[in-house]
C-alpha cells in the first residue's frame, strides 16, 4: 500500500476509537480507492470489528470489478463473491458485492437479508448511492458505514434554512439526506480521510491533462453573450414575417443541430489525439455526447473518417457507441478496459490493445470507470456541473505502462517511451474556462429535480416554418439546423502544472474568502502587521470546525513544488502578489542575488567569467535543496561525490576554487533554506 492509503486506514481507525460508526474517503479518481476499501475491509475483519461486509455499487462493471479486486488482494483470507452469482450461498463469502438495484426491486433486501447481516457496508462513488430508493437499501443494515467518492455533494453548504431556494417545505431534510459528508457523519463538511488530485499529481501517481480548447465559429457564436443568431421566417395570412432567434451552447443537439460541426469535432480529435506509443495507432479515447442521439451521429461520423484515416484496418470498428439503449453497453465498458472491444491486436499481433480506439458515451462512463490506458477525452458537449467535470477528467488522470499489454519481450525492450506521461482533454465548448473563470463557487448547490427531466435553460425554439438562419441553416419543427460549412476558429493547448485547476483548488481558495472577511486579519494586513496577522490565524481559525484550515492542508492545496509560508500565503489572498513562484524561480532570484552581492564586494563579473557561472548556479542550486550535499561538503568527505547521483565529482571540480567554499558560507548566511523543503 501507498503511503496515504496507509494514512486513510489510520484514519478510520482514530474514528472508531472516538465513537463514530460513519466514515467517508474523498479519494481522486486513480489514486485506489478499490485497494483502500479493501485494507479497511481486512482490517474490519481481522479485528473482529466486522463478521461480514457488503460493498455496494451501482453499476454492474463496477460490481465485476470491485469482485476481481477483492478476490486478488484478500484471496489468502477471506472470500468475495457477487450476490447475483452466489444467492443461496452467500454466507460462505465474508464480502459481498452487489448493485443496489439488484436488492432495490419489490423491496428485496429487507426479505433476503436482516438488518445485522453485514457489519461493515461501504458505499462505492456515495455522492451517487445515497439518493433516492437506494439510500434505504443503505440505511437498512444497522452496522459501520463507509462512503468513497471522489465528488461529495455538499448541499448544506450556503444553506440558509430561513431562505430557501424552492417552493419545497421539506427542502432542508432533502438536502440533508443527500449531503454526502452529512450522511457519513461529518457533519464539519471535512470527510474523515482526503487525498486530491492535487495530492496525487504531486506525489507522482497521477497525471493532469494537455487541455485542447478548440473552438469553431460555430461554437464561438454559440458560447458568446448573445449566442448564435439564427434568422426565422414565419409565413402568415397577411405577409411573411423575419425574426431572430438566439442559441446559446446548452442548446446544442437539443434544438440547435449543425452536422458540419460534429464532423469538425471529430476531424480535431482524429488528428490531434495522442498516439499509442507501442503501435502508433489512435490511443484510445472516450467522447461524452449531448445525447444518445448525439452519440450515434457521433460514432458514425467517427467510423466515416477513420476509414478515411486509416484504410481498411478498423471497418467501422474504430468507434463504438456505448449508451444505455445499446445492448450489452455495460460488457462493451468492461471490454474496452480488458482490450478486447470487438477484437484485439488489430495493428501488432503480440500488442493486446482493443481494436474499437473510441468509446462514445453520454453518462455511463463518467463515474468510477477505471481504464488506465486512455490517452484522449473529448467533451463534445457543454458541462456545467463541476462534479460531473472532476468524474470525467478523472478518467485519463491514471499512470499506466503500455508494455503490460506487450506479449514479445524482444519487442519491450525496443519501446523508449513506454509510459503514460500525459492525457489530452479536448474541451470543445469552453469548458474549462467556464470553470475557471465563470462558475459560481459560493452559490448553494442546487438540489436534484423530483423524478422529472432536466430542463434545458437557454434552449430556443420556434414555432415558425423553416427559414434560412443568419449563417445557412433551415427550421424544422422548432428545431434550427445548421447547414453551412464550420470552420476552427481557434485551437489552443495548454498542459495544466501542478497548480492544477480552479476546479482542484477551491480549498485553498475558500480560505482566502475566511482571511479576506475577517476583519481583524484585514486590519492587520493593512497595517503590516504580519506576525500579528499569522499568530491570530494560527490560533483563531486553523483547525477550527467546519473547515479544519492548517498551514500543512493549504500547502498541498496550492500545488507549488516548494514550502510556503503562511505569510506568503496571505500576500496572496490580499492581493500583494498575483501567485507563487516555483522552486526554481526562487532559486534564479537568490543567484542572481548572490551575484549582485558578490560584484559589489569583491568586483566579481559574470560577464567575464560566464562559461563558470553555469557551474556556480548548478552548485548554488543543489547546495540549497539537498541536505545530504550539504552535509557532504561541510564534512569534506568529497569523496562521496563520486558516487553521489545529483551532484557528481566532475560538477564539484567544474566549479571555480575559489567558489567551492564562498557558495556555501553565503547560502548559509543569506538564503532561507525552509522555503525549499
Amino acid at each position: 500500500m501507498r503511503l496515504y492509503q496507509q494514512r486513510a486506514a489510520k484514519a478510520i481507525q482514530l474514528a472508531v476509537k472516538e465513537g463514530k460508526t460513519r466514515f467517508l474517503f474523498e479519494m481522486a479518481t486513480g489514486t485506489g480507492k478499490t485497494l483502500t476499501a479493501a485494507a479497511v475491509i481486512k482490517l474490519f475483519l481481522r479485528t473482529g470489528n466486522a463478521r461480514r461486509v457488503l460493498f455496494l455499487v451501482d453499476r454492474l462493471e463496477l460490481e465485476d470489478q470491485a469482485n476481481k479486486a477483492f478476490t486478488f488482494l484478500l484471496k489468502n483470507d477471506y472470500r468475495s463473491s457477487v450476490y447475483k452469482e452466489n444467492r443461496d450461498d452467500w454466507r460462505k463469502a465474508e464480502v459481498v458485492v452487489t448493485t443496489v438495484q439488484s436488492l432495490l426491486h419489490n423491496n428485496k433486501y429487507q426479505q433476503l437479508f436482516a438488518p445485522t447481516d453485514f457489519d461493515l457496508v461501504i458505499s462505492d462513488e456515495a455522492h451517487r448511492s445515497i439518493g433516492g430508493n437506494a439510500r434505504a437499501v443503505f440505511e437498512y443494515f444497522v452496522g459501520y458505514k463507509l462512503g468513497l467518492t471522489a465528488t461529495p455533494k455538499d448541499y448544506l453548504k450556503k444553506y440558509d434554512a430561513t431562505k430557501p431556494t424552492t417552493r419545497d417545505p421539506r427542502e432542508q431534510e432533502r438536502r440533508l439526506l443527500l449531503d454526502t459528508y452529512r450522511t457519513f457523519g461529518c457533519e464539519t463538511g471535512e470527510p474523515t480521510y482526503r487525498y486530491s488530485l492535487l495530492d496525487g499529481v504531486r506525489d507522482g501517481f497521477l497525471i493532469n491533462p494537455v487541455v485542447v480548447d478548440a473552438r469553431t465559429e460555430v461554437t464561438t457564436q454559440l458560447l458568446s453573450e448573445q449566442g448564435y443568431t439564427a434568422m426565422v421566417i414565419d409565413e402568415k395570412p397577411d405577409g411573411e414575417k423575419a425574426s431572430q432567434q438566439h442559441f446559446k451552447q446548452r442548446s446544442f443537439e437539443k434544438s440547435f443541430f449543425s452536422k458540419p460541426t460534429n464532423e469538425l469535432f471529430c476531424d480535431t480529435l482524429l488528428k490531434h489525439g495522442l498516439r499509442d506509443p507501442i503501435s502508433g495507432e489512435f490511443g484510445k479515447a472516450i467522447v461524452f455526447a449531448v445525447s444518445q442521439h448525439h452519440a450515434a451521429k457521433l460514432t458514425q461520423i467517427l467510423n466515416e473518417q477513420a476509414d478515411k484515416l486509416f484504410p481498411g484496418l478498423y471497418q467501422s470498428d474504430f468507434a463504438v457507441q456505448v449508451t444505455s439503449q445499446v445492448a450489452d453497453a455495460q460488457q462493451f465498458t468492461i471490454n474496452f478496459t480488458n482490450n478486447n472491444l470487438l477484437g484485439s491486436a488489430n495493428v501488432l499481433p503480440a500488442y493486446k490493445s482493443a481494436k474499437a480506439r473510441v468509446c462514445v458515451t453520454v453518462g455511463m462512463m463518467t463515474t468510477g470507470y477505471d481504464c488506465p490506458d486512455l490517452l484522449n477525452l473529448a467533451l463534445m458537449r457543454p458541462v456545467f456541473s463541476p462534479s460531473e467535470f472532476v468524474q470525467i477528467k478523472g478518467r485519463g488522470t491514471r499512470k499506466h505502462d503500455f508494455r503490460e499489454q506487450l506479449q514479445d519481450e524482444g519487442l519491450k525492450a525496443e519501446v523508449t517511451a513506454p509510459e503514460k506521461v500525459a492525457y489530452k482533454l479536448f474541451d470543445f465548448f469552453a469548458t474549462c474556462e467556464y470553470f475557471e473563470q465563470t462558475f459560481k463557487y459560493d452559490e448553494v448547490l442546487k438540489l436534484p429535480a423530483r423524478g422529472s427531466s432536466p430542463r434545458n435553460s437557454g434552449d430556443a425554439g420556434s414555432t415558425g416554418e423553416a427559414g434560412e438562419g443568419e449563417s445557412g441553416g433551415t427550421l424544422q419543427d422548432g428545431h434550427y439546423v445548421h447547414t453551412a460549412p464550420d470552420a476552427i476558429a481557434s485551437h489552443v493547448e495548454q498542459q495544466v502544472g501542478f497548480q492544477g485547476m480552479k476546479i482542484d483548488r477551491m480549498f485553498f481558495e475558500k480560505f482566502e474568502d475566511k482571511v479576506k472577511a475577517d476583519p481583524t486579519v484585514a486590519a492587520q494586513v493593512s497595517n503590516a502587521q504580519w506576525d500579528q496577522a499569522i499568530d491570530y490565524i494560527t490560533t483563531e481559525l486553523f483547525d477550527k470546525p467546519s473547515e479544519y484550515f492548517n498551514l500543512d492542508k493549504l500547502r498541498r492545496a496550492a500545488g507549488v513544488d516548494r514550502r510556503l509560508g503562511l505569510r506568503e500565503i496571505l500576500e496572496k489572498a490580499f492581493g500583494f502578489i498575483t501567485g507563487f513562484k516555483s522552486k526554481d524561480d526562487l532559486l534564479e532570484e537568490e543567484f542572481d542575488k548572490f551575484l549582485l552581492d558578490q560584484q559589489n564586494a569583491t568586483g566579481f563579473s559574470a560577464d567575464s567569467a560566464a562559461t563558470a557561472i553555469v557551474a556556480m548556479k548548478y552548485y548554488f542550486k543543489a547546495y540549497a535543496t539537498d541536505s545530504r550535499l550539504r552535509d557532504i561538503i561541510e564534512a569534506k568527505r568529497l569523496t562521496e561525490l563520486n558516487v553521489y547521483p545529483a551532484f557528481g565529482m566532475s560538477d564539484f571540480k567544474a566549479v571555480p576554487p575559489a567558489w567551492r567554499e564562498r557558495i556555501p558560507e553565503y547560502v548559509k548566511d543569506y538564503v532561507p533554506l525552509n522555503q525549499f523543503m
